[in-house]
């Protein structure tokens, strides 16, 4: 699962056995070598995606972590990109390895749930981060995206299908959120990273009643199942004006 330049099993136990916060600061100076990270392969296809989509002028990487997904952003984005987190490790992780230099890119420490940002960006991605939220957290993760959006502003993320029920990766998948429940409920503090909490029909309701028009985009880079349906897709959300309708001008489809 990891490369020799990755976390050691002790080091993986340690932060485990720490807060969301604090083990990802231990894990963030090794976060590249491991499984976690976001492929290089969805991270092309996501800003390929993009670029079909529509021109943005200032983009937000939410729950940034080492900073893939602001490369993304900075493909697509004219004006100023800017990757948040609430991990001084990641953060610090990010600063040395992405675009050294380049102006337009900064980094804010912040939890996703409190932003401290006005409507200031036409485009909010978000990579591999939604199993560090509860279900009954959404609703408010996404109001605040909602309200960091200019009207019109796109809010897009990749969406793997769920493995089937048959496959190897579903029991993976179980095990792996069993034992993260197990220990959750005999350990403090928590460690939210639940795989098989974040469901595609339920997140569309939510974004829904937070005030988004909502879609989704195949990624064909990435093929279909036996049964026709696509592998991976985009969830592209929408923020509509005052009037119900979605804003033309920086964003278009």
């Amino acid at each position: 699962m990891f490369s020799p330049q990755g976390p050691s099993l002790r080091e993986l136990a340690v932060q485990a056995l720490s807060s969301v916060e604090r083990g990802y600061d231990l894990l963030a100076p090794k976060f590249d070598h491991t499984p976690f990270r976001t492929p290089d392969s969805v991270l092309r296809a996501v800003a390929s995606a993009l670029g079909r989509t529509g021109s943005y002028d200032d983009g937000l990487d939410l729950c940034c972590g080492t900073g893939a997904g602001v490369d993304v952003l900075a493909e697509v984005c004219r004006r100023s990109v800017t990757g948040v987190d609430f991990s001084a490790g990641m953060l610090d992780v990010a600063r040395g390895r992405v675009r050294v230099g380049d102006r337009r890119v900064g980094w804010v420490r912040a939890d996703a749930r409190a932003l401290p940002f006005a409507p200031a960006f036409d485009l909010v991605v978000s990579f591999g981060a939604f199993g560090h939220f509860l279900p009954r957290e959404l609703p408010g993760l996404f109001a605040q995206v909602h309200s960091v959006l200019r009207p019109g502003g796109c809010f897009a993320f990749p969406v793997a299908a769920p493995p089937r029920p048959a496959s190897l990766g579903y029991w993976m998948l179980l095990g792996f959120d069993t034992v993260m429940r197990v220990r959750n409920a005999v350990w403090r503090p928590q460690f939210v990273m639940y795989y098989r909490a974040f469901r595609l029909s339920e997140v569309r309701d939510e974004l829904a009643h937070a005030g988004f028009e909502v879609e989704s985009q195949v990624l064909p880079e990435f093929g279909r199942r036996r049964d026709g349906s696509p592998r991976v897709r985009m969830v592209v959300a929408r923020r509509l004006d005052q009037a119900g309708q979605t804003a033309a001008g920086s964003v278009n489809s």
